[in-house]
């Protein structure tokens, strides 16, 4: 190869590097993951120290997982992600730490899952509202 190429290769490949390092050094990474048998919850240590503790329910490709299979969670070499090998699962860190468990189709299921669920507040707000002719109209802007 000629010196101008080997040039541009050399010179592409340390912008690329530089970026990559300066993107890796904002993004969220795990420098520990493990699964808690006893609180039933995936713990997640970041780099700069925060611990994350999620449901595996919440996480898309894991609601269904056993103890054991959760057990085996691997990190991706940077840190970036966690793999589950037989459960063919893989979860971005900095996803889970912006509360993201999974696809939007996954997140508008878990959204719509979370908007069915009642309780004694929701049910006596309920009573409210109908004791007053039902939910206020919205008022149209001008």
């Amino acid at each position: 190869m000629s010196d101008w190429i080997n040039n541009e290769i050399t010179r592409s490949y340390n912008r690329a590097s530089k970026a990559g390092e300066a993107r890796l050094a904002t993004q969220p990474r795990a420098a520990k993951a493990h699964y808690d048998s006893r609180k039933a919850r995936l713990v997640v240590e970041l780099t700069n120290g925060v611990i994350l503790m999620l449901p595996p329910k919440l996480l898309q490709g894991l609601k269904d997982a056993s103890a054991a299979e959760l057990a085996k969670v691997e990190l991706t070499p940077l840190g970036t992600g966690l793999h589950w090998e037989a459960l063919d699962a893989d979860l971005g860190v900095a996803e889970l730490a912006a509360g993201i468990f999974g696809s939007k189709t996954w997140m508008s299921e878990l959204a719509r899952f979370a908007g069915s669920r009642t309780s004694a507040r929701k049910a006596s707000s309920s009573r409210e509202n109908g004791k007053r002719g039902g939910r206020p109209r919205l008022q149209k802007s001008s």
